[in-house]
């Protein structure tokens, strides 16, 4: 059993989504009933709540074994302020990994508000309240790990993306509060010493997934026998990154803080990629070679080839050097494992539990 987190206590915000589950999951199975984990979700219906409170249930279930690590529940937005301040005095987390923040390019072109609420609002909350658990002589919290995205990359040409190129070109809302979070963080760390370290995901994928994202919406028109659209005419690239490697990732992060960088902040940014980066029509005929081999389909979907959406990137491309030195690691899981893996989960929970697939 790994015990990096004995006794310690652990804020993971978002922890009904996608990455948080997961990782919230690997640290109670993993950990003896000495760590602490307090979960947080608004629990919102950017998509299906179903899949959310499956999660948690899974959660709840998991910390029921008393050998197990312990896991604690609220709901409530990283926007309350009040809600944020009570989480920090009352449960005192030592490690606080902030997951939670309005996700997708596309939605942020039609609803920005809820970015602004959530990824910038939201964040300046949790830094506050890091640097308020100082106060008093307290403890105070010894490392805080948010997630930032390979959408910060924007319009680069340069590949692969480097955390050392510059990121001043967003071409999404979304985009633009991940940096600003990369910034308000490094201002944080600079000024009250908090120790912070941001992780630049690039483009999460897996069981019990997103239904936004597009390996899980093209699924389900499949199922549907419904046309699918493929942007750019098929002419994309992306970096695709199980969520098995992202949780060990984020894991390995979070058991060693930043060392003082040069301008004397304790500060870091990584990516988080396979460092090989797959054509769209790949995964798209990677992914029906995997849904047909589950016999969740039994052929290929129709395909409309449509012109880039706005917002969208042609490639992302993960360098990676920086967290294979630093701990030794490195995403590995190829396409098809991972969709493969996908797809009998999602054949298990839509099929032979009787789920309705959700409206994408």
């Amino acid at each position: 059993m790994n015990k990096k987190f004995s006794n310690k206590s652990i804020l993971i915000t978002g922890a009904a989504g996608f990455i948080g589950f997961f990782l919230a999951k690997q640290i109670l199975e993993t950990n003896d009933n000495t760590v602490s984990i307090i979960g947080l979700d608004n629990m919102n219906d950017y998509y299906d709540v179903n899949l959310k409170e499956m999660r948690l249930s899974i959660l709840n279930e998991t910390a029921s074994d008393e050998s197990k690590g312990n896991f604690t529940f609220i709901k409530g937005s990283l926007a309350d302020k009040t809600l944020i301040d009570y989480v920090f005095n009352k449960y005192r987390p030592e490690i606080v990994v902030n997951l939670a923040a309005q996700a997708g390019v596309r939605y942020s072109i039609t609803n920005p508000e809820a970015y602004i609420e959530s990824n910038l609002v939201g964040f300046c909350n949790i830094l506050e309240a890091c640097r308020n658990s100082f106060d008093h002589g307290g403890k105070g919290v010894e490392h805080l790990v948010y997630a930032s995205s390979s959408s910060v990359y924007g319009s680069n040409k340069k590949v692969p993306y480097s955390t050392d190129d510059k990121v001043d070109n967003p071409v999404s809302l979304y985009a633009a509060t991940k940096k600003s979070n990369e910034l308000l963080a490094h201002s944080y760390s600079k000024l009250y010493g908090i120790p912070s370290t941001g992780l630049r995901f690039f483009t999460v994928y897996g069981p019990m997934g997103r239904p936004d994202m597009a390996y899980f919406g093209f699924t389900n028109k499949l199922v549907k026998g419904e046309k699918i659209q493929i942007f750019n005419y098929g002419d994309m690239m992306r970096d695709f990154t199980y969520i098995d490697d992202i949780v060990t990732g984020v894991i390995n992060v979070m058991s060693k803080t930043p060392g003082t960088n040069e301008d004397g902040v304790k500060y870091k940014i990584y990516n988080i990629g396979n460092n090989q980066p797959e054509s769209l029509m790949y995964f798209v005929e990677t992914l029906e070679k995997c849904l047909m081999r589950e016999e969740v389909i039994d052929k290929p979907a129709e395909k409309e080839f449509l012109p880039m959406q706005p917002g969208d990137v042609y490639q992302t491309f993960a360098e990676v050097d920086e967290i294979v030195k630093d701990f030794g690691f490195k995403p590995n899981t190829s396409l098809e494992e991972g969709l493969n893996r996908f797809a009998k989960w999602y054949k298990e929970y839509y099929f032979e539990n009787k789920v309705k697939a959700v409206q994408i």
